[in-house]
């Protein structure tokens, strides 16, 4: 028989064998009654999320995020063009809840002739983190735009590390996540520290919080803060399971946990049981470290925040900061029902939150971070609108270096090797070439943030008024920010002089011209 024909009979034989196993298989109903044919359902659903990315979905139909939106971080990150040209294709006259920034005319803020380039614009934070409340390393940090929360084990070591060298090069601050501080961390970036319900990184053998472990960890490391991770945006009151086949040597050393077992995070914390326990935790924390300390939740039920704030106001106690994560915000893996439907929005979620500790008159001594698709200028500027100091990124900074949206991070599979523990697949991530395109997309976009804070006629996005924003109503009307948010007269601002302080440094010879430190600056 000729090569051919053995081939094409060895192709037929194995046509022939799928089709008598789909015959006699009860599990798929499809497969019993179009053996074969009917499999081409199962590859079409398979590389479905593929055909709409490539060959179906209009520039801004896609989600998470929109061709258009990861076409401007892919741009930004490799120093391309990330002009559009011919104007905009969104429907602005139709579009209900579409934000619309107000430009001045004559503004205080007076541009260069000769703008710096992204990489040269330094654009540091308008309050300092942990001066209120006296902490002896309270800072001020380089960046408004800083790297969120995304753990070893989530993210392969190769994007833990890019990210850290990224953060270095942009001068800004990279959050742990939960999952303990790895060799990855180590690369020249600074860090928040997050502390989750596990305790990983600081805990003992038992997996109770060990405070003699933090402080060991904290000195030998270039932790700048802690965050108490109360609930995250994209799976609130949840736990976490990573399953035994990921937790390697490396995942378990950094953790402090057994290699091979299931890594489990509780859906609580142990040491603390309510809101004026936790406030006694974070003096504690502070105390004994000297670091800020803050909290990360995303918004629900609101008598924690009221609670929190009366505490606050009343004891001298309280939290340094406060992250507040949209419930719009990623995970590598959760249920269906908590990505969609549980925990507000961010901007919904943000003005509760600051308008609780406004109302208290606590607004002007905590240091608000934002986060949920915040690494769009758009969206940043709102959030900086309603009275945000930094904001987190997380998925844009994950696109930077190399991720594609193919949301397959539940599965262990993705295929750029951002969101995997597969060695052959986090093997194509070069940490060197990627670390630059992080850098390079941060640094666009606090250029860009800067722009626009210049177009308002102010020196910094922290600047720009809650009503420099309107948001449509329809073709016909608009509502400004603070309207629909009920805001007061100067909520939004920093203080008087945090505001008088940020634009001296930013009228300065220091924000441009590329002679900031590259690390955050220390202050008391």
């Amino acid at each position: 028989m000729k090569p051919a024909s053995r081939a094409a009979a060895a192709g037929l034989g194995a046509l022939a064998a799928v089709a008598v196993r789909d015959l006699v298989q009860r599990e798929h109903t499809l497969l019993r009654n179009f053996p074969v044919l009917g499999r081409a359902r199962y590859l079409l659903e398979a590389v479905g999320p593929e055909l709409r990315q490539y060959l179906v979905a209009g520039n801004n139909e896609e989600r998470p995020f929109t061709r258009d939106q990861r076409r401007w971080v892919y741009a930004s990150a490799k120093k391309e063009n990330n002009y559009f040209g011919f104007g905009t294709d969104n429907d602005l006259e139709y579009t209900a809840g579409y934000p619309v920034i107000n430009h001045r005319t004559f503004g205080r803020a007076v541009p260069p002739s000769h703008p710096a380039s992204a990489a040269d614009v330094a654009l540091p934070a308008a309050k300092v983190l942990g001066a209120a409340r006296g902490r002896a390393q309270a800072f001020r940090p380089n960046s408004v735009v800083n790297i969120s929360a995304m753990s070893f084990g989530s993210l392969s070591g190769a994007a833990v590390e890019a990210l850290n060298r990224g953060a270095a090069a942009a001068g800004c601050l990279q959050n742990t996540g939960e999952g303990g501080l790895s060799r990855h961390h180590r690369h020249g970036g600074e860090l928040i520290f997050q502390i989750g319900t596990a305790y990983f990184g600081c805990r003992d053998k038992d997996g109770r919080f060990d405070l003699g472990r933090l402080k060991d960890l904290v000195a030998g490391a270039p932790v700048r803060g802690l965050e108490i991770k109360i609930s995250q945006g994209a799976k609130p009151g949840l736990g976490g399971v990573l399953p035994a086949p990921k937790v390697s040597a490396e995942i378990a050393a950094a953790r402090g946990v057994p290699e091979g077992v299931d890594c489990v995070s509780p859906s609580r914390h142990a040491e603390f049981s309510d809101t004026d326990s936790l406030l006694d935790w974070v003096e504690l924390l502070a105390g004994e470290t000297g670091l800020p300390v803050g909290i990360k939740s995303a918004v629900g039920d609101m008598r924690f925040w009221g609670e929190l704030a009366e505490l606050m106001d009343g004891t001298g106690r309280g939290v340094d900061f406060v992250t507040v994560d949209g419930g719009e915000g990623g995970t590598g893996a959760a249920p269906l029902i908590f990505t969609d439907s549980v925990s507000v929005p961010f901007q919904l979620g943000f003005s509760r939150v600051y308008a609780t500790f406004a109302r208290h008159g606590l607004h002007e001594q905590v240091v608000f971070i934002g986060g949920g698709k915040l690494g769009l200028p758009d969206n940043a500027i709102v959030a900086f609108a309603l009275g945000c100091d930094l904001v987190n990124v997380a998925r844009e900074a994950m696109l930077a270096i190399g991720c594609i949206q193919a949301q397959r991070c539940h599965t262990d599979t993705c295929p750029t090797g951002v969101a995997t523990q597969n060695a052959w697949l986090a093997h194509g991530l070069d940490p060197a070439l990627k670390s630059v395109r992080a850098a390079n997309y941060l640094s666009t976009l606090r250029r860009d943030l800067l722009k626009v804070a210049e177009a308002c006629g102010v020196e910094h996005p922290g600047l720009i008024e809650v009503d420099a924003v309107e948001i449509l109503d329809g073709r016909t009307a608009s509502t400004p920010l603070g309207e629909v948010y009920g805001y007061e007269p100067g909520w939004g601002l920093p203080s008087v002089a945090d505001r008088e302080e940020i634009v001296r440094i930013m009228t300065g010879p220091a924000p441009r011209g590329g002679s900031a430190p590259p690390s955050a600056t220390a202050v008391g």
